[in-house]
């Protein structure tokens, strides 16, 4: 079955950075477009980061442009996301998913499969 474990979460100052790495099995992860979403406590979950299934294009969510970066290899079948100039506010669990589609899609019911999540926490 469809695998996606996420890690690289934890505590981290505003200001620092995390590399959340995600581990793909079960799946021909080159077919699929890849995103990070992340979900705050009594807060819906939303799309942070997208990336085609080749790795040709990316997108982002406003806010974290400049600040993360997304990022693949199939040849591992695993997907990354630098996180940097971290603040307060993103903290979150940060979960993985891939696409129904090998392209950049935002909404969490065009993903067919998720991770478990990582959590995210940042302190001021």
């Amino acid at each position: 079955q469809v695998q996606l474990v996420e890690s690289g979460g934890g505590l981290v100052q505003a200001g620092g950075s995390l590399r959340l790495s995600c581990a793909a099995s079960g799946l021909t992860f080159s077919m699929y477009g890849m995103g990070w979403f992340r979900q705050a406590p009594g807060k819906e979950r939303e799309f942070v980061a997208g990336i085609t299934w080749n790795g040709g294009s990316e997108l982002y969510k406003e806010s974290v442009e400049g600040r993360f970066a997304i990022s693949r290899d199939n040849a591992k079948s695993a997907l990354y996301l630098q996180m940097n100039s971290l603040q307060p506010k993103y903290t979150a669990a940060y979960y993985c998913a891939a696409a129904n589609s090998r392209q950049i899609v935002r909404n969490t019911v065009d993903y067919t499969n998720w991770g478990q999540g990582t959590q995210v926490t940042v302190s001021s």
